[in-house]
């Protein structure tokens, strides 16, 4: 009773925060509540008894989405979570579409035959999974995995020296000398030439 409830709650979680990706108006929500979908979606893969599997959706997925929001605080303007945006675009079709798209995998889901089991299933699946995947490299891959983070990050902070507050500081709601809202650029170039 209560894995089938939470079961469901899981579902309704992922399900909810998924919508809440194209309800959001920032990409900075986007991306956290794409996150929690996936979350949800690999505690769902746990409670299947599919441990290595889950573990490893939710963790590259908060990493990827950490990545993500790292960037867009580093090259954006201001805090992205401030910007508006809207992750709809033409409507109509992409929901005719993705309609389609499910009836067709719902009915892929119920109407194939499912051929019967053949063999017999290893003693730590998860394990076998792992080997499967990596072979010997799985250690490797998991010391490695920090290192590229790591590397990710020095290479942003590398490629852009001076980061988002070096043309006019913190005081980016001051006004410029006309009384205009933005300050005059001090370093030129780019679109303000």
């Amino acid at each position: 009773m209560i894995t089938a409830i939470l079961f469901w709650v899981l579902a309704t979680g992922a399900v909810a925060s998924a919508a809440a990706v194209f309800i959001v108006d920032s990409m900075a929500r986007a991306s956290y509540a794409l996150a929690v979908s996936f979350i949800c979606v690999g505690a769902i893969i746990v409670q299947l008894d599919l441990d290595y599997i889950g573990v490893i959706t939710i963790l590259m997925m908060v990493m990827e989405m950490a990545i993500m929001a790292v960037f867009m605080v580093m090259y954006m303007g201001m805090n992205p979570a401030l910007m508006p945006m809207d992750m709809t675009h033409n409507k109509r079709r992409s929901a005719v579409i993705s309609l389609l798209v499910f009836l067709l995998l719902a009915a892929g889901a119920l109407l194939i035959d499912w051929p019967a089991r053949a063999g017999v299933p290893a003693q730590d699946p998860t394990g076998a999974l792992g080997q499967a995947l990596m072979g010997s490299k799985m250690l490797v891959m998991l010391t490695i995995s920090p290192v590229l983070f790591a590397t990710i990050v020095a290479a942003g902070v590398l490629a852009n020296p001076r980061g988002r507050y070096d043309r006019r500081g913190d005081g980016l709601d001051r006004r410029g000398d006309d009384g205009r809202t933005e300050p005059e650029d001090p370093i030129r170039g780019g679109l303000g030439r």
